[in-house]
Formats: structure tokens, sequence, C-alpha cells
């Protein structure tokens, strides 16, 4: 049987400098982006959200021409395919953000220092997951088969949620504890996390808020990064394409904050994305076969997916998606409309 998948995959052979370098940037940017927020707390204007996002994505956009000019094709295409995988599974983590924010009645001139903090926790413990993949990847290959499994059960489980848009946020247990034992007060002191009173120190709501947003988002993690391994053995790639999703999240938090209502259909979207990656995941495990008890330890004859076919199924999924969306919402909207004016 033909493989779909060239004899040899190139690999990113990168100077220690590179990788200081993107931390670097990215250390700075962020940075930047706390202290203003924190010195002029506001909800951002259409336009400012605009700009600063249409910033993001054309920085995403242009990295990846600058990867396939040094690097090739094919890992250009990991990073495109990366990308707009962490990009449309941080559009499903805004639904949680929004009963969050709705949860904690977070004043709308504080949320955005919240998301920022809350996105800078889950990039450093995503961090953690990247390196702890490529590790656990570079050792043992047949933890593709773990991987596959763990994002197509995960998908079964997305798919039979449905929307979130009727669902309550439920707080993790290690927010229970901390709330329970970490002295609060109800008030809120602006952008501070805690407030001294009376002489004690107190937690403010700020700091649950962030907590659950940090918190919340390493659970997405655990689907995210598998996810990107299925696409990517690259650790670099894998990092700057979650840097890149994360980096634009705060804006669409806010800009696509009525749009999310109407995508009742993402959580199908994202199981078939999710499934898809699964399996591709699981024939990579077969062709690089390392277990003893399955074939020998031969590897089987099986096709792999190229990355080509990857990036364009990632791009059907998530336009079929929006459009069906947004096609079911303007059906019930015209039908409701139509409705009203009958009963008149």
């Amino acid at each position: 049987m033909t493989t779909l998948l060239p004899a040899a995959t190139p690999s990113l052979d990168l100077h220690p400098w590179v990788w200081y370098a993107t931390i670097g940037i990215a250390i700075v940017v962020f940075t930047f982006d706390v202290i203003w927020i924190a010195r002029n707390p506001h909800r951002p204007t259409t336009k400012e959200l605009t700009i600063a996002l249409s910033v993001y994505v054309g920085a995403a956009i242009l990295f990846g021409v600058g990867m396939w000019y040094y690097a090739g094709s094919t890992l250009a295409g990991e990073y495109y395919a990366g990308w707009l995988t962490e990009y449309s599974l941080s559009v499903d983590n805004l639904f949680i953000f929004l009963l969050i924010m709705a949860k904690f009645g977070v004043p709308e001139r504080f949320q955005q220092f919240a998301l920022m903090i809350g996105i800078i926790i889950a990039i450093v413990l995503r961090g953690i997951f990247i390196w702890l993949g490529a590790a656990a990847i570079n050792n043992f290959s047949w933890v593709f088969y773990l991987f596959g499994a763990f994002l197509i059960y995960t998908a079964l489980k997305v798919a039979r949620e449905g929307s979130n848009e009727d669902e309550d946020f439920e707080q993790n247990k290690l927010m229970d504890i901390i709330q329970r034992r970490l002295p609060a007060t109800d008030v809120w002191h602006g952008t501070k996390l805690f407030f001294r009173e009376h002489g004690k120190r107190l937690a403010t709501p700020m700091f649950f808020v962030i907590l659950a947003l940090g918190t919340t988002d390493l659970l997405f993690a655990l689907d995210s990064i598998p996810a990107i391994y299925g696409l990517t053995k690259e650790p670099y790639i894998v990092l700057v394409a979650n840097l890149f999703a994360l980096m634009g999240l705060r804006q669409l938090y806010f800009l696509l904050g009525g749009l999310l209502q109407r995508l009742v259909y993402l959580n199908i979207g994202l199981a078939v994305l999710l499934a898809f990656i699964g399996v591709k995941l699981i024939l990579h495990a077969l062709h690089e076969n390392e277990l003893p008890f399955l074939n020998d330890g031969q590897p089987f004859n099986v096709p792999e997916v190229p990355i080509s076919v990857s990036l364009g199924a990632i791009v059907v999924i998530l336009g079929v998606t929006t459009a069906a969306s947004l096609w079911r919402t303007k059906r019930d909207s015209w039908r409701s409309d139509r409705g009203r004016v009958g009963h008149d």
C-alpha cells in the first residue's frame, strides 16, 4: 500500500537564540498589554479591538510566510494548521470566559485586565504542557496512541454536550478549596488582586476571576496540546501557534461576544475536528508502531495523512461549521420574525 506521507519529513534545527528571542518578544508584548490595561481600565472600542486583532492575525500570517520561505511548505503548513486549530479551540474557550465573567459580575472596565492575566497564566501552563509533550513524543512514540484515543473520546464528549450557551459555569475543585480557605472580600478594588482592610490582607474578586480563567484554560490545554501535536512534532511550532492564538483571544472576547451565540454548531465542528486529528494520530502511531504486543512490534502498513490534507480538512470543517451556524441562526430569526408578524 502506498503511504500518503513523504518518506522524510523536514524538521527545524533552530539555534537557542531563536527560542530566547521568541519568548522575549512575547514577554515584552504581554507586559506592555498588562501595564497599559492596568493603568487604563475600560471597555475597548470596536476600532481599538479591530486594529489590535488585525495586527495579531497579520503577524501570525506573516510568520507563516516567513516559515514557508526559510523552512519550506511542509513546516509552514504544519504551522498554519496548528494555528487555525488552536484558534478554533480558543473560540470555544470564550463561551466559558463569558460565563465566568457573568458569574463573578466583573465590571466591563475590568474585564480586559482579568482576561489578560488569565491568558498569561494559560501561556505559562501551556508552555509546561508543550515541554512535557515534546519529551514524551521524543522518548515514546507510542504516546500517539494515547493522544489519539483521548482526542476521539473528547470529540464524542464535546458532540454530546451541544451548545454551551445555556450551560452554567461549574467551578473546579481547586477553586472551591481556595475560596474556602483564603480570606476574601466581595468588594472590587480596581485591578488589585489583594487589598488590606483593618490590617488584614484579603483577596479581591479579581483574584478569583483570574484564578478561574487560568485554571479553566489549563483544562482546555488538555485537548489543544495533544491536538496540535497531531499536526506537527515541532515544539517550536506548537509554542508559536499557541502564542498567536492566545494573543488575539482578548480582542475576540469583546469583538465576537454576540457572534458566539450564533455559532450554534461550533461544538459539532470542534468534535469533528478533534476526531479527525485523533484518527490521524492513531494512524501515525500504527505507522511508527513500537508496541511489541501489536503486530510483533512491527510498523503497520497504513496510510498517514499529509499536512496538506490536514490543513485543507481544518479549513473546510471550520468554514462549514461557521456557514451552517450563521445560516441556522438567520433562518430561526426569520421564522421568529414571521411568527410575530402573523400573530400581530
